[in-house]
Formats: C-alpha cells, structure tokens, sequence
C-alpha cells in the first residue's frame, strides 16, 4: 500500500513522477502529491485519483522545468483522506514521503508540541517530518538530522526526503518496508516498488534497513548511522516494462489470468531435476523428513492457498499440517515444537503480518521456509530458506497467477516431501511432475479457451446482492479463494460454505433467486455434492454447477447455469477450476464497470498491519 517515486537528474522530474507514480497505482490509493526542487521545495498534492494531480500540475507551469523531486500515493491509516492528510509533508526546511506507520507519534507529537510546533493534519507521517526538522535546525546536516530522528522513531518506514538547502539531492532509508533505489546515466531514482523504475533500469539497489541513501545527479552513495559509507549490493531483474504492461487486455487482472499456464509451466520446470522435484542443495529436506508437523502462515490470498497446500501435503505426505492467518499467528502465543517447520506465503515478500509472524518463528528457534515472488524482498532474506514462484509481475490488486504458482510450488514441496519420507514412489512423484509441467497448464489454457461461456455465466450474478459458494473437501477451499475473489472486485457479499454444512444455518439464506456457486471437482463426492445442490434448488437458489465432464457424465446435476471444466487427474483439478472462477469473479467486475484492477480500500502489498 502506498506508493513512493523519487528522482534527482538531468531530465525534468515532473513527468518522471507522475509516471512512477502511475507505475505504483496499483498498490491502492486515495490521494497523491509531489514536491519539487524549484527555488525552494514546491508541494502539490490532491485527495483523489492521480489525473486530479495532473491536472493540477498542468496549471503549475513553474515547476515544469524542476529536475529534482519526490512524490507520494497515499493510502489513508491516520486521518481521512484529504489534501492536508496527503503526501508530502513539508516544512521550510525539508518535504517528506512517508510509506508504513510511526508507532509512537503521540509522543513524537507530545515532544514536539513541547518545542513550538503546532500541527496542520492527523497524520502520523507528519510527526516524522517535523521530528527531522526540529534536528535539522539543530545538526544543520541531513544526514545526521535524519539519524537523530531515527533514535526516536518506533514502527514501520520507508522515508524519501529532500532539503531545500541541498536542490539536487534526495535522502531515503527504510525499516521494516519495502525501498529500491536505481542509478542510471539520466539520474538517481528511489521507488516503494520496481514497476516505477522499469522505464529507466532493471539494476537497482534494495538498501539494508538503517542504511541511509543519498541520491545525487549523477550518483548513489549509502552511509550507515555512524556516518560511514557502506556499499550495498545490485540486484537485476529479469522482466521488463512490457510484462509490467496490459500487452492489449483491458485489464491487468485478465492480463495475468491468461499467464496461468505459462506461469505454472515456469514455476514447476524451474524446480525440477531428472524429472523429481529438486529445490537445491541446501533445502532442508532433513527437516520435512523429520518433522511432526507442519504451519504454513500467510494472509487473504496466500492464505489460502496454504490451504490447498494442507491438502496435498496431508494426502501426499501424512504430515499433519495448520494453516495460520498471519495477522493472528503471533498473538495467539502459538504452539511451535523444535524442527517443526513454519512455511510463509507471500507475493510481495513484503507483507507486514507474514513478515511479523516470520519473526515470531525465527525467535522460538524453528526452521522457516519462504515461498515468494519477488526475489530480493524482506521475507526471502529473512527467512532460513527461500523458494521463488517466477510468475513475473503481479500488477492487479487481486491476485490470480500468484495463487497458482503458490499451489504449484506446495505441490512440489508436498511430492518432495513424501517421496523424502518413503509415502510415495519415485515413478509416481515423477508421473505427478510431468502432469503439472504439462497437462496443468494444457489444462487451464482449455479453461480460458472458454472465456465467453464464463462470461455468460457472470450475467448471472451481476445483479446479486448475495451470492453462495459451496463445496467438499479441496473444492471448499477453492470456494473460499472464489468468494474472496468476487467480493474484492465486484463489492458483492459472497460467503464460501462446506456443503455438509448447509443444514447446519447456512440454509436458511437460501431463498427465492438467491445465486449458488457449486463446485464439484472430487469424483468420490460428487453423490455428497449432488445432495447439496438438490437442496439449494429446492429452495429456488439460481444454482451455477461448476463441475468436471467425467462428474456430468455419470450424474444428473441440477444446474440454472452448467459450466463444465477439462478432465484432467483429480488430484490437479484445483488449477483448472480456480482459473474458472477467477474469469467469472473478473467478468462480474468487467460488466458493473468497477474498477477491475484497483478495488476500492484495498492494497496490493499490505506493508502495515
């Protein structure tokens, strides 16, 4: 959530901002703003969309020729969204954008209230600026005002700040949230995530946490607290800007929809070895041999895909395995036996929660394994060890092609795991790894192939102010990901439900017209399946069957709308049938004519909990 580009150089800096900050929309926003080194640091900032602040840009015909400049989108935690609540926040002396939370602004504020200051929003990100300040007109120097402040300073921060005293320089450090800084022949660039940078450079620096970056025209210097330079590594990324792009989709989510299949098909090849799952040489498989049990800890999508993950683990390996929302793993004081792994799921790698119940794991001395998508991030250094999901960028709020990697990585590591532990043969894993390479992907390209029909289907459910899943066994936990789904992008309410749960309330709130989603996949419940659809349709539910041809065939299912998924081994049905509904919860979105890729309130990378 949140949004920072900064840029120091010989070009003007005005249209490099905005276009990072386009690059960033994505990560959710309500309001925007920059500031400019033009005779003094210059502050222009909107509530609202980024064309707001254009178009205030475009009567601030000063500041267009400005080649120094930070910029902001703000995603509303303290004070409502508002011009004043916006980034930057700025003094005589300094303008600063702030991504995370400032724990103890209170008394941050307190202290400074003491000193004179008086305070214009209600944010915590001011509390942070004029702390810098108040060292500034005390060191005289930045980076010993910025150091001081940090002694102070209790939470999570990634900073871009720039001095009227020093035109052409941006200052950036971070904490517990995510910072990349680039240079390049052009200038220097900071930015809360690559896509901004893209246009520019694909090498780039990610500094260590309290290491200070200075940005300069026509170079990039880290210092650490004490003053002293300190060198900090390149990473290079190996996607481009056209990948970060609609490539002709209207939306970014139908975009990285239909990159399922060759996602899956990297994600599985990159960690494969004579036909085994192989994830490297220092991968603990003692560990999963070894162990009792299993966590796996995640948030909202991630999550649940953990769940998938428990399935196949638990059939594959019959290790018993607990699926954990991060935001409550920690404070429940959990219950961690030595050499019982503790696996965290996350696309960002950056995602606040994951990364506090990482720690949390780390602290009670158990192994921890990261499964992420961006290589590079907090999650993958932190954790002991890390496995990479190479789904390319993810740039829709709503996640799609990450669930499907995640699900084929735990596939991996679940066939890994029970062949280490004598559960499942060789020949059977390797039949296993070839069905994924190929007829996975084979399979959900079939599914896309039937777009229009999901299309249709979704008319259906545009009107709704309710709608139901339900499901048995792994297809409840697929329900569960294709309610959230909807919910998140169309605002309407959806609940997933265990079908043998129905006559246990949920019943009830079934009524005349009422649409339900039924998803059978699972051959050796699709009698289980059947019953419940029979007593929705009693009711008058608008029942969708989503189901597979070899289920259709044998039973006569009531359906409103039937919509029949490729046959492919039960055991990999999910990866063709959550595909399906992301179409459907996407089309839903596409024809309210919502905002698809950026749904209201919501952040793609949540960095604060």
């Amino acid at each position: 959530m949140c949004g920072i580009i900064g840029y120091t150089g010989v070009k003007k800096a005005v249209p490099i901002l905005l276009a990072g900050l386009a690059a960033l929309e994505y990560r959710g926003y309500d309001s925007a703003g920059i500031a400019v080194q033009e005779n003094g640091l210059k502050v222009v900032k909107t509530k609202g969309r980024l064309s707001l602040l254009r178009e205030k840009l475009e009567h601030a015909t000063h500041l267009q020729h400005a080649t120094c400049g930070i910029g902001h989108t703000r995603w509303a935690t303290h004070g409502e969204p508002s011009d004043v609540n916006s980034h930057p926040h700025a003094t005589a002396h300094l303008a600063l954008v702030h991504n995370g939370i400032i724990e103890n602004y209170a008394q941050i504020a307190a202290f400074l209230t003491e000193r004179g200051y008086t305070f214009l929003s209600q944010t915590d990100t001011e509390t942070a600026a004029l702390l810098i300040d108040h060292y500034y007109k005390e060191e005289k120097e930045p980076q010993k005002a910025i150091f001081r402040a940090l002694q102070m300073l209790r939470g999570a921060f990634a900073f871009g700040i720039c001095f009227a005293d020093y035109p052409d320089r941006i200052y950036a450090i971070r904490k517990d949230s995510p910072l990349i800084v680039a240079s390049t022949e052009a200038g220097a660039l900071i930015a809360s995530d690559v896509p901004a940078i893209l246009p520019h450079t694909n090498v780039y620096y990610r500094p260590e946490e309290g290491v200070l970056a200075v940005l300069e025209k026509a170079q990039v210097s880290f210092y650490s607290a004490a003053g002293k330079q300190v060198q900090q590594k390149t990473e290079r990324l190996d996607w481009n800007v056209e990948q970060a792009q609609k490539g002709g989709f209207p939306h970014f989510m139908l975009k990285e929809i239909h990159e399922e299949p060759q996602a899956i098909s990297r994600t599985v090849s990159a960690h494969l070895k004579d036909g085994l799952p192989y994830f490297g040489e220092n991968f603990p498989t003692e560990v999963l041999k070894s162990c009792r049990a299993i966590h796996v800890v995640a948030c909202g999508t991630a999550m649940h895909a953990g769940l998938i993950g428990k399935r196949i683990i638990e059939r594959l390996c019959r290790i018993p395995v607990r699926v954990e929302i991060a935001s409550e793993f920690r404070y429940r004081n959990p219950i961690l036996e030595e050499n019982d792994p503790v696996i965290l799921l996350s696309q960002s790698g950056e995602t606040a929660d994951t990364l506090a119940a990482l720690r949390h794991a780390r602290e009670k001395g158990v192994p921890t394994l990261a499964i992420v998508n961006v290589n590079g991030s907090t999650l993958s250094r932190e954790a002991d060890h890390v496995l990479y999901t190479p789904a390319g960028p993810e740039i829709a709020v709503a996640s799609t092609k990450a669930y499907s990697v995640q699900c084929a990585l735990l596939y991996l590591l679940a066939l890994h795991a029970g062949l280490a532990r004598g559960q499942i043969s060789a020949e059977t894993v390797r039949e296993i790894c070839q069905k994924m390479q190929h007829e996975v992907p084979e399979s959900v390209e079939k599914v896309l192939e039937m777009n229009d029909e999901i299309c249709g289907c979704a008319k259906e459910l545009t009107d709704a102010e309710h709608v139901f899943y339900i499901g048995r066994d792994v297809d409840f936990d697929l329900c569960t990901e294709s309610s959230l789904k909807l919910k998140e992008i169309s605002y309407i309410h959806s609940e997933a439900y265990a079908a043998g749960e129905l006559k246990h309330g949920t019943i009830s709130l079934i009524t005349h017209g009422t649409p339900v989603v039924a998803l059978s996949t699972v051959p050796a419940l699709a009698g289980k399946m059947l019953s419940a659809m029979r007593e929705v349709a009693a009711r008058g539910a608008m029942l969708l069957t989503v189901t597979t041809k070899q289920i259709a065939a044998k039973e006569e299912l009531p359906a409103d709308r039937l919509l029949l998924l490729p046959d492919i081994d039960e055991l990999l049905a999910p990866f063709p049938a959550i595909c399906a509904m992301q179409l459907l919860a996407y089309h839903v979105s596409a024809l309210k004519g919502l905002d698809v890729d950026k749904p209201r309130h919501l952040a793609k990378s949540v960095t604060v909990e």
